[in-house]
């Protein structure tokens, strides 16, 4: 998620010779004279909704883009490995095969008899092309350092850097670092002449990481969740969504849905990363978040986050309930809006989110 002033829209009418100033939300106009998006229906048929399930997943992927294949497990190089001791540190490189490197960080504890359930942590946006996987070593974004915290509870946990940010920044089409956004509308165009949407690259690296991550001897393949907040938040879900090898995440932030972003004059809080071409022709974000079910779930956004307007949540939430009772699993899906807060990542939040993974890796 990216926090852009957003510009005044003034509509100027003469009315018996005066010149009036009116407020006009024109992502309403243009919706209006858009069709209308196909409603989400579930069926309470388990079956039924599978089959339907499967549908939703194969246009996803379609509507991402011409994405060139990856290899079952990426060739990784090992640059360099820390003993921090409680857990070792690797900082790793691979070559995504469709032109970029993408570096990342290994947190191995060493508190683990055996295999150890595993952590893919996605870091956010804010606009902070310099910052990217070096988020697991902050305590700003979240309030504690996520990777050795995880590492220290017995987790193994994987970062890399997003198309863009951290070590990335800078490696775009154009060759130049990250201006209020540049390189990311240069890769985004780039992207798109090919036939692909940048969403779409994200969330190949995102399974590439993912691939590495379970082809670890010391994961256990069986425990693996996925978690982050704002553009974090949502690499985390829509990962999930795509690959039924990720048991549980954690979602902090930007649980969206396109059309309240448009209806709410919201779509400058979002940066180009998060646009996917042609999604609304078929349906909304609730398509992406039902196919978590039955997997445990859990979202934990404020009211008054711009870039996530509530009556957008209430949808989403209505919508994954239905899924997840097709299982008999509604509680497997957990939803906490916090009263009065924006995009922030709050303690007691991050309390939770290290409750569910212990919950639901470790079964605690």
């Amino acid at each position: 998620m990216r926090f852009l002033v957003k510009p005044a829209i003034l509509l100027l009418l003469t009315v018996g010779g005066v010149m009036s100033q009116t407020n006009v939300n024109y992502s309403k106009v243009w919706m209006e004279h858009a069709h209308k998006v196909p409603e989400l229906k579930i069926p309470s048929d388990v079956k039924q909704w599978e089959q339907q399930r499967a549908g939703i997943r194969a246009q996803l992927w379609k509507l991402l883009g011409n994405l060139p294949p990856r290899p079952k497990v990426p060739v990784v190089k090992t640059i360099s490995r820390e003993d921090r001791g409680d857990y070792f540190l690797e900082k790793f490189e691979f070559d995504n095969g469709a032109g970029a490197t993408v570096p990342g960080y290994l947190f191995l504890p060493k508190n683990v008899s055996g295999k150890a359930p595993a952590i893919l942590y996605n870091h956010w946006h804010g606009g902070e092309y310099a910052i990217g996987k070096e988020e697991v070593f902050h305590k700003v974004h979240t309030p504690e350092e996520p990777g050795p915290t995880f590492a220290k509870r017995g987790y193994v946990l994987l970062a890399i850097d997003a198309y863009c940010f951290g070590e990335r920044n800078g490696r775009g089409p154009t060759g130049a670092p990250n201006e209020k956004g540049s390189g990311e509308l240069s890769a985004s165009k780039f992207q798109l002449w090919y036939g692909r949407c940048l969403w779409g690259m994200i969330v190949r690296d995102d399974e590439m990481a993912l691939d590495y991550l379970l082809s670890r001897p010391e994961v256990d393949t069986n425990n693996v969740g996925v978690t982050g907040m704002s553009m974090g938040s949502t690499r985390s879900w829509w990962l999930m969504a795509l690959d039924d090898r990720i048991k549980t995440s954690v979602n902090v932030a930007c649980f969206t849905r396109y059309q309240n972003i448009l209806e709410h004059d919201a779509m400058l809080r979002h940066g180009i990363y998060y646009f996917v071409p042609g999604m609304l022709e078929h349906f909304d974000t609730e398509a992406v978040v039902c196919n978590l079910a039955p997997r445990p779930a859990l979202f934990m956004t404020g009211d008054a986050d711009g870039g996530s307007p509530i009556d957008g949540i209430r949808v989403l939430e209505s919508k994954a309930k239905e899924a997840y009772a097709v299982y008999g699993k509604a509680d497997n899906f957990q939803s906490i809006v916090y009263p009065g807060l924006g995009h922030v990542y709050l303690p007691e939040m991050w309390q939770k989110t290290l409750a569910w993974m212990d919950g639901h890796l470790k079964g605690k």
